[in-house]
């Protein structure tokens, strides 16, 4: 098993021409000096080695996807991305080493995989908590209301029946951000709640925004 550095080292030194050929889709990465040096931990990022929002739109199309495919948040997942919107080179590596994918004919082959990654409970569980702090500004410990309810409808929209009146709840609510406890309660809610929410108890250890939902909610029925 290679170690992260031994890994990304494997990827320069076997690699380089298919390497080049994936980098060609980013307008930020053809002008890096790709040498064994580059996977070392006292490498210097620079702004060069950054894949921005504009690189970012261009590898879509080069993979056939739209950048708002929840395949995108899969594959950040899986590089391990730190921020929304970029990657950085030792991602970029890491990632592919780990995909095995060194052209971007096998990365386009792989995305029926990383979507399959979604149906595996465990997986998605994991995806889910890390989509929270990918999105989040990193100088805030929140999730910031419009980007929890795009990143909630991404990951819970087709499979979470209850998905739209929650979306509803949170347009006319008083919330403004959603932290981590709530994040990852609303997805055990949508995993283990009645759609009629007949199973959910007000004393059991349910966040408030939850709460404020049922009661919301049964009320919108007796109307």
């Amino acid at each position: 098993m290679h170690s992260d550095a031994a890994a990304v080292n494997f990827q320069l030194n076997s690699h380089l021409s298919t390497l080049a050929n994936i980098h060609k889709i980013y307008h930020t990465l053809n002008r890096l000096n790709l040498t064994e040096d580059a996977g070392q931990d006292d490498h210097q990022t620079g702004t060069d080695d950054i894949v921005g929002p504009e690189g970012m739109e261009k590898f879509c199309e080069d993979i056939g996807v739209e950048p708002e495919n929840v395949v995108m948040l899969v594959l950040a997942w899986k590089l391990d991305a730190q921020n929304m919107g970029y990657f950085t080179l030792q991602e970029w590596l890491k990632g592919m080493t780990s995909l095995q994918c060194d052209t971007t004919e096998k990365l386009r082959n792989s995305l029926d995989y990383l979507r399959s990654l979604l149906n595996e409970p465990t997986n998605f569980k994991l995806i889910y908590r890390y989509a929270f702090d990918f999105a989040r500004e990193k100088d805030q410990r929140s999730l910031d209301i419009n980007t929890a309810k795009c990143m909630l409808g991404l990951l819970l929209g087709k499979t979470w029946s209850l998905f739209p009146v929650f979306h509803q709840f949170l347009e006319q609510s008083k919330y403004k951000v959603i932290n981590k406890d709530q994040w990852c309660n609303v997805l055990e809610f949508s995993r283990t709640i009645n759609l009629d929410l007949s199973n959910y108890d007000e004393d059991g250890a349910w966040p408030v925004l939850l709460d404020e939902f049922v009661e919301w909610y049964k009320g919108k029925q007796m109307t």
